[in-house]
C-alpha cells in the first residue's frame, strides 16, 4: 500500500489502466491513432521548394511557433500543416453565438441532440475557415519564394488537400473521443506539441556557448509548468445548502445537506491567448503586403516591447470577457433556486446571481494576470536567459498541462467506475 500512495498519480492511473482489458484497448487504440496523425504530418503538398521553406522559418519567429503547435507539420508544409486549429476557431465562434443567436441557443437546451446539431454547425463552419487559413499560409509561402508555382490549379489543389488534411485530423479526434480515452482534440494538439519539442531543444543544446543560459532557460520553463498546473487546479470553493421536502404517506420529512460549487479561478483556459494572438499577429499579416518605414516595424512587430505590452493588456480583457460569457451560460443561480439550494446568508434569486458574479470577478482578476503573465513569458525568458534558439511557448506549455490533468482524470474517473461495478458484482 505504501508504495501504491508514493507513486505518481498519473503513472498509476496508467499501470492500473493496462490491467484492465478494455481499458487497455482504449488506450493502444488512442496510440496507434496518434501514429497515424505523425505519418500525416510528414505527407509534404507537391510543389514546395524544401530549401527555401527552411530558411523561411529561420527568418520569421511566428512562423516558427506556429510550426511547434503542429508538431513540424507546417514546417513541412505538409496536408496536416493547419492541425485542427480551423476547428477549434469554429468552436469558439459557435460558442461565442450561441448566447446571441435565440435558435443556437434553443438547440443548447434540447440535451446531447441539441449538442450534436451544433456540432454539425461546427464542423460545417470549419471549412471554409480551413479554406482561409490555408489560403493566407500559401500566400505568405509565396512571398517568401517557398512555392514554386502558383497558377490557380495549383492554388486550388494546394489549399483542398490542406482542409482535407485537417477535417481528416478532426475525424481521428473524434475517433479518440468515441472509442479511445477521450479528449480527441486535445490529444491531437497535445500530440502535435509534444513532437516538436525534442527537434528545438536539440537545436539548443548544439549551440555549446548557451549551456549556461540553456539551464536558466529550462528552470524557467519548470517554474512556468509549476505555475500553470497551481492556476489551473486553482478554484474557489462556494458552499450550498439543500433543504427539500419529501411527502412519504401522509408525512411530510424535510431532507438537508451541504456541498459547493467550485468556480475555477481561470475558468477561459487558453481561449484568451488564442483571442489575443489573432489580434496581434494582424497588423503584420495587413502590412506584409506594403513596404515602406511604417509597414517593416509592423512585420518586425514581435521584436518590440510594444507588441508584449499589446499583447498584455489584450489577454486581460478577454480574459474577463470570455469567462463572463461562460458565467452567464451556466445560470448557476436559477439552478440553485430549482434545485432547492441555497448559499447561507445569501438570499435565492438576483442576491445569489450578484453575489456569484461579484465572486467571479474578484478571482478572475488572479487568472487573468495569469494569463497575461503566461502572454509575455517567451519575452522575459528571451531577455533574461540570452536563449534565442529555443522559443519558450508558454501558451503550449499551458495547453499541453491542461490536457494531461485532465486525461489523467478521465482516467482515473473510468477506473472508479469499475471499482464500483466490480464491488456491486
Amino acid at each position: 500500500m505504501q508504495q501504491r500512495q508514493a507513486r505518481p498519480r498519473l503513472l498509476q492511473a496508467l499501470i492500473d489502466a493496462f490491467s484492465l482489458p478494455d481499458l487497455r484497448r482504449r488506450i493502444l487504440f488512442t496510440l496507434g491513432i496518434l501514429v497515424v496523425f505523425r505519418f500525416v504530418a510528414h505527407v509534404p503538398i507537391p510543389g514546395v521548394d524544401a530549401d527555401a521553406l527552411k530558411k523561411l522559418f529561420e527568418d520569421n519567429q511566428l512562423l516558427g511557433m506556429l510550426d511547434m503547435f503542429s508538431g513540424g507539420a507546417m514546417r513541412n508544409f505538409s496536408i496536416a500543416a493547419m492541425g485542427v486549429y480551423p476547428y477549434i476557431t469554429a468552436s469558439i465562434i459557435m460558442q461565442l453565438l450561441v448566447p446571441v443567436i435565440p435558435k443556437l441557443q434553443a438547440l443548447s437546451r434540447e440535451g446531447e441532440a441539441g449538442r450534436n446539431k451544433i456540432n454539425i454547425y461546427t464542423h460545417w463552419l470549419t471549412v471554409p475557415l480551413a479554406g482561409l487559413q490555408g489560403y493566407g499560409q500559401l500566400v505568405l509561402l509565396t512571398r517568401g519564394d517557398a512555392v514554386s508555382s502558383a497558377d490557380g490549379l495549383t492554388v486550388a489543389t494546394i489549399i483542398l488537400s490542406m482542409t482535407a488534411g485537417t477535417m481528416f485530423l478532426v475525424w481521428l479526434g473524434e475517433l479518440i473521443t468515441e472509442r479511445g480515452i477521450g479528449n480527441g482534440i486535445s490529444i491531437i494538439i497535445f500530440a502535435g506539441i509534444l513532437a516538436g519539442f525534442p527537434d528545438m531543444v536539440g537545436r539548443g543544446l548544439i549551440s555549446k556557448e548557451n549551456v549556461g543560459p540553456f539551464i536558466g532557460f529550462a528552470l524557467f520553463a519548470l517554474a512556468t509548468i509549476v505555475m500553470i498546473v497551481i492556476f489551473t487546479e486553482a478554484h474557489r470553493r462556494i458552499p450550498v445548502h439543500y433543504s427539500r421536502s419529501v411527502f412519504r404517506g401522509r408525512r411530510m420529512y424535510r431532507q438537508a445537506g451541504s456541498t459547493h460549487i467550485p468556480l475555477r479561478v481561470n475558468t477561459a483556459g487558453m481561449i484568451p491567448l488564442i483571442f489575443a494572438m489573432s489580434l496581434v499577429i494582424l497588423p503584420g499579416t495587413i502590412f506584409s503586403y506594403f513596404t515602406g518605414g511604417v509597414a517593416n516595424f509592423f512585420q518586425n512587430w514581435s521584436d518590440h516591447w510594444s507588441y508584449w505590452l499589446v499583447y498584455f493588456v489584450l489577454v486581460l480583457g478577454f480574459a474577463f470577457f470570455y469567462t463572463m460569457v461562460i458565467f452567464e451560460q451556466m445560470e448557476l443561480a436559477n439552478t440553485l433556486q430549482k434545485q432547492g439550494g441555497f448559499i447561507p446568508g445569501i438570499r435565492p434569486g438576483r442576491d445569489t446571481a450578484a453575489y456569484l458574479s461579484q465572486v467571479v470577478m474578484r478571482i478572475t482578476w488572479a487568472g487573468a494576470l495569469f494569463l497575461a503573465m503566461v502572454a509575455v513569458m517567451p519575452y522575459i525568458v528571451r531577455h533574461l536567459t540570452g536563449v534565442q534558439v529555443i522559443a519558450l511557448s508558454s501558451t503550449a506549455f499551458l495547453i499541453m498541462v491542461g490536457v494531461a490533468l485532465d486525461t489523467m482524470k478521465q482516467l482515473e474517473a473510468q477506473l472508479l467506475m469499475r471499482r464500483y461495478e466490480g464491488f456491486l458484482r
